[in-house]
């Protein structure tokens, strides 16, 4: 019984993310599908690579189509992108930004959700010094919480650190702390955001490169039995 448990639960942690990936992908597809104008690419313009007046092959056009689509709305958007990215590099771009941002500001609703949007995906994208080094902080007597340095002192020499809750790193607290309170991590800023983002559970060791894999154990039941019978037996004779 043991041993079918233990294989089910193997191929299940094997078999899960990989599924959980692909259903992610199909619903993106999906969502990114029904966002795409059929004005991109009409289903008849392929009649000359797919020809038919039936129905299995106005539903082939059909999807062809669909995809087609989707692949020219995510290379717009990929271009977009390196676009938008480069640009920010310039001077213009840090106006525009700046301008952006004072309009967002000025809308209540929009606000809150433009900002706490924006620094989800500093957080999640952005370059590395933004959180510059993981440390602990003892908030109260015998426990400790994972914070961030983010290169800030404040004008009385107290160090500026961001506080996040978990798993959701897009709320958190902005604190200023004296520096004899934190201790430093041997940790990178990497294995810090896995753990807050997994509530702990995670292990940022086990996804880097193909090496991290999960141990299984394969033990042979009939030799356990064979060791267990001797053992029983030596046990006896004593």
């Amino acid at each position: 019984m043991a041993s079918w448990k233990r294989d089910f639960a193997s191929g299940l942690i094997v078999l899960g993310p990989i599924l959980v990936t692909l259903y992610v992908i199909y619903w993106l597809y999906g969502l990114i599908a029904g966002m795409t104008p059929g004005l991109i690419l009409e289903a008849e313009a392929l009649e000359s690579l797919i020809p038919g007046d039936n129905e299995q092959a106005q539903q082939t056009r059909e999807q062809l189509a669909q995809f087609l689509r989707v692949v020219v709305a995510l290379t717009v958007f990929v271009i977009l992108t390196f676009s938008v990215g480069y640009l920010m590099r310039t001077t213009v771009g840090g106006l525009v930004e700046r301008l952006v941002d004072n309009i967002a500001n000025r809308v209540p609703v929009m606000r809150v959700v433009y900002n706490a949007s924006k620094m989800a995906a500093e957080t999640a994208f952005g370059e590395q010094e933004s959180l510059q080094k993981p440390v602990k902080l003892e908030t109260w007597n015998g426990l400790r919480m994972t914070a961030f340095k983010t290169g800030k002192m404040t004008d009385d020499g107290r160090e500026v650190l961001f506080l996040p809750t978990s798993p959701n790193i897009t709320t958190g607290f902005v604190i200023e702390v004296k520096s004899d309170r934190i201790t430093e991590l041997d940790e990178d800023v990497e294995d810090a955001l896995t753990r807050v983002l997994s509530a702990g559970f995670g292990d940022a060791n086990r996804n880097r490169g193909m090496e991290a894999g999960v141990s299984i154990d394969v033990v042979d039941e009939a030799k356990a039995e064979r060791i267990d019978d001797r053992n029983a037996e030596k046990a006896d004779d004593d």
